[in-house]
């Protein structure tokens, strides 16, 4: 377990070292039109990577690709640590992507092998825990770098804590190996790589770069149309599918994957356009607006901790899973009023209350699927709903930011918070209300989406969750993870 969550903590510190850094970054290489794409590029590989290693380990085992995907990402890390400019920083996250999508699947996956089903919950919050700090320490870490060092090093930062991981996970970590018919559905993959590109460069396109009605923009749109029915019917017949189609016969899987796409998008708008609100409608320094998103990260982790434990003491997850949407979704909404006079107690209570809807949600989302998913596909299933979080995160960002975009007049978008400073004070505090009513533009669409999410989840069955080992037959669910009589 150690080994385990020192690598997630790899993978989540990349997530959100680079949020404060974002302002300076895209002013010093300009391109701050291709911001989102700094996010987007790490998520989209990120998501075509996750099924491939998802399914790879149900079929190879779990280790050699896990130690596989800890040396891809560090890689990956060093050249971001080197780029020149914005093309090449979106093209060495884009790498750096693969590996971590490799990380957080089969980080979680390994837990579900390792542990009984309540045991689970209890790891699982830890884990949420664990991604919690994380978020914490990225926004600090990334602050300070870049205030006092440089933005390069929130990336070379992951190379001694990944030097350490890889040396605990090569020395610990013992998997038993596995066998399964080595039929890789390599087509199905190039099929969903196919869907998820078209999709991310639809919302990253349409409306900005591109007109809606533009021949690039419907072309995408039907390419992700056509390339998801072949998708489906390539599965329905392969020998070894990437991403059974069977497992969407649950609703204890089905509605988690829409749930992950919806809470992704409310928590990367929310952790894009934060930090960006902070320094640039609020004047604060990189590294003071890490500071000053602490309690929406000490939301999480409490909320995170608590409801693991709370599940493993009750046994189910269900209301507590469409607690935190309606608490998270409650607080887009209070984003939504924020201007240049909010104070910081009244946004900290605010991403207190997002923290702790959104901390209890993940880990549990993740605990549906893998309690009630059949041991063979496990870890399909697992990658499954992190491909279903990446899909959020590179088209969710893409939607926002161009939401943002579309609130701001031609020039400021090439603003830095240091320009914004310099500015005499009357243009000064025009060009801040006009990020702020852009960036709380993209907080007004959280608040619904995460509401939306809520009104999902009342449908998801009333698992009671087993205290006993899961049997690893093929194809068998977890004993006692059943629906309740009273679902």
């Amino acid at each position: 377990m150690g080994s385990l969550m020192l690598t997630l903590f790899l993978a989540a510190l990349d997530q959100t070292v680079v949020a404060t850094a974002m302002p300076t970054i895209v002013g010093e290489l300009h391109g701050l039109e291709s911001l989102s794409w700094v996010v987007t590029a790490f998520a989209l590989t990120s998501g075509i990577a996750t099924p491939l290693f998802g399914k790879l380990s149900d079929m190879y085992g779990r280790r050699t690709l896990y130690l596989a995907a800890i040396v891809l990402f560090l890689i990956g890390s060093a050249l971001c640590g080197v780029a020149q400019s914005m093309g090449q920083l979106i093209a060495f996250r884009a790498f750096q992507g693969i590996g971590a999508g490799g990380l957080m699947v089969l980080t979680l996956t390994i837990v579900a092998d390792v542990s009984t089903p309540r045991e689970r919950a209890r790891f699982q919050g830890l884990f949420g825990a664990v991604f919690g700090i994380a978020s914490i320490a990225g926004p600090l870490v990334g602050g300070f770098l870049t205030q006092h060092i440089s933005w390069r090093w929130i990336f070379y930062i992951n190379l001694p804590l990944g030097a350490l991981a890889l040396a605990v996970a090569f020395t610990v970590l013992k998997l038993p190996k596995r066998t399964s018919p080595h039929h890789i559905d390599w087509l199905g993959a190039a099929l969903i790589a196919g869907v998820l590109t078209c999709l991310t460069l639809f919302a990253s396109w349409a409306g900005s770069t591109y007109a809606w009605t533009s021949p690039v923009i419907i072309g995408l749109g039907a390419g992700a149309v056509l390339l998801g029915l072949l998708f489906v019917l390539v599965e329905r017949t392969a020998a070894e599918p990437i991403l059974p189609l069977r497992l969407f016969r649950s609703r204890s899987f089905t509605i988690p994957v829409v749930t992950i796409v919806l809470l992704a998008t409310a928590l990367v708008g929310m952790a894009t356009f934060l930090p960006m609100f902070l320094q640039l409608v609020r004047g604060a320094g990189a590294a003071d607006s890490g500071l000053l998103l602490l309690p929406l990260m000490g939301g999480m982790i409490v909320a995170s901790t608590l409801g693991g434990q709370i599940v493993t003491r009750l046994g189910r997850y269900k209301w507590i899973i469409v607690g935190g949407a309606v608490c998270s979704g409650i607080a887009g909404i209070l984003f939504s009023t924020m201007d240049v006079t909010t104070g910081p107690v009244v946004s900290g209570a605010y991403m207190v209350l997002c923290g702790l809807g959104l901390g209890v949600m993940g880990q549990n989302l993740m605990l549906a699927v893998q309690t009630t998913a059949p041991v063979a596909d496990r870890g399909a299933a697992t990658s499954a709903v992190t491909f279903a979080r990446n899909v959020g995160g590179a088209v969710g960002v893409s939607v926002l930011g161009g939401v943002f975009a579309a609130g701001l007049a031609p020039g400021q978008e090439s603003l830095t918070p240091a320009a914004i400073q310099a500015l005499p004070e009357a243009t000064r505090h025009a060009t801040q209300l006009a990020f702020a009513d852009a960036i709380t533009g993209v907080f007004a669409w959280t608040g619904p989406i995460m509401l939306v999410a809520a009104a999902l989840l009342a449908f998801l069955p009333d698992v009671r969750l087993g205290s006993e080992a899961a049997d690893v037959r093929p194809g068998r669910r977890e004993p006692d993870a059943q629906p309740s009589h009273h679902a």
